[in-house]
């Protein structure tokens, strides 16, 4: 026994100290509840085969979690942009002979499954921004540096957004700014990516929100400015921005411009563009305090959401659990992504600590928007749930990011 324990004792003290168990597990019960969720809800929905291709990328994504937990960090680092240029390739390939699903092209056909290169491009452009920004010799005070890095995350955003998916091309917008804000940029450069943002989403809304968006935008640009003339600049660019707002939303396609006015105004079209916000509203609000059982939930087994187990997915816990599961998919993700702030506050390497940043920054979105579809506060703009919507390819990539926070936890000491 004393020989087990000299043996075992050195391995346990090793397990704890470099292999990141917690949010191993953390995932590992998101994608769970995930594929619980999926059974449900296509139970009775004649789409049987959904559950078990989940349940089979579900092995794929736990190996790819394996693997990018014991990656060689230093090889991670140097084929940064190898990996990135790749997925740009195969970004490029798509929007030529790729399948077209529900509007966007953005898929690849093999056999019955598709692969979606989008998914991918986030984890590698998130290690391309983190190699570019970790180098001694970038500088983001210099206008040529922070130009750089912003076209790193700009060419695949514009790409997908050309497929077009809207959702999937502004996580790429999103998880540019925390990163910069970890590597040191100053406040006036993440006033000048803002600002645009704020007067486009307030053009949305209507003539006053875009009023207040423009003053929100004025302010940040005046009060953090480095000289004014710039300032004028940007701001002179944002309303040009903001204006323009129609005039791209007049060319979005029919399905996305149908989801953005469901977005503004669901109740307007009940039976139409509004009719899943509506119904995910009533499967989230029907489930009390601990929801209706497994299998019992009305909306989902009733299918009144289409294809709920893709972007609607959380309305499952939501109903068949209650406000209990709901909670717990909050909580479980609050872990996850806090989880992940503390691993990049841990990591002496700078390129682990702002690629962490990076996967925060791209979860985050994920969670908010998806979460906030569901809930009828945040536009239906076709984003999934991090491991619980049904989808090999996100559940692969999204691993991947985890198994990447593993692999900095691990490597947190190293320089």
């Amino acid at each position: 026994m004393s020989l087990v324990l000299l043996v075992l004792t050195p391995m346990l003290d090793y397990f704890r100290e470099y292999f990141d168990y917690k949010i191993l597990a953390i995932a590992l019960a998101l994608a769970a509840i995930g594929l619980v969720s999926i059974y449900s809800a296509t139970y009775d929905a004649g789409v049987g085969m959904i559950f078990t291709r989940q349940a089979i990328w579900a092995t794929g994504a736990i190996v790819a979690l394996l693997v990018a937990t014991f990656f060689p960090l230093r090889t991670l680092q140097r084929i940064a942009f190898p990996l990135y240029g790749g997925t740009i390739v195969l970004l490029l390939i798509v929007l030529i002979v790729g399948r077209t699903i529900s509007g966007s092209k953005s898929w690849f056909g093999v056999g019955g499954m598709g692969i979606q290169p989008s998914e991918f491009a986030k984890v590698t452009t998130v290690l391309a921004l983190a190699a570019f920004l970790s180098r001694p010799t970038t500088n983001l005070a210099e206008a040529k540096h922070l130009f750089i890095a912003i076209g790193i995350a700009l060419l695949p955003m514009m790409m997908v957004f050309l497929q077009p998916d809207v959702g999937t091309s502004l996580v790429f917008l999103t998880l540019l700014i925390p990163v910069l804000y970890w590597s040191g940029a100053d406040n006036f450069t993440l006033a000048i990516i803002l600002s645009p943002m704020l007067a486009a989403f307030g053009a949305l809304l209507g003539t006053i929100p875009f009023i207040l968006a423009v003053l929100i935008s004025l302010a940040l640009l005046y009060y953090t400015k480095k000289n004014l003339f710039t300032a004028a600049a940007v701001f002179g660019l944002t309303i040009a921005i903001g204006l323009s707002v129609q005039a791209v939303f007049e060319r979005l396609p029919a399905y996305q411009q149908k989801r953005i006015v469901a977005f503004l105004n669901p109740e307007a079209d009940p039976l139409g563009s509004g009719y899943n916000v509506l119904q995910s509203k009533v499967a989230i609000g029907s489930g009390g305090l601990f929801g209706k059982g497994f299998l019992q939930g009305t909306q989902t087994q009733l299918n009144f959401i289409p294809e709920q187990w893709t972007d609607f997915i959380f309305c499952v816990p939501g109903e068949e659990f209650g406000f209990a599961g709901a909670s717990l998919v909050l909580i479980l993700f609050s872990a996850l992504l806090l989880r992940g702030i503390k691993i990049a506050g841990l990591s002496k390497n700078p390129f682990c600590g702002i690629a962490a940043i990076g996967i925060v920054g791209a979860l985050t979105t994920h969670v908010l928007i998806n979460i906030g579809m569901s809930m009828g506060i945040m536009p239906v703009i076709g984003i999934p749930l991090p491991f619980l919507s049904y989808g090999g390819s996100a559940l692969v990539a999204n691993m991947t990011m985890v198994g990447l926070l593993m692999n900095f936890f691990s490597n947190r000491k190293a320089y």
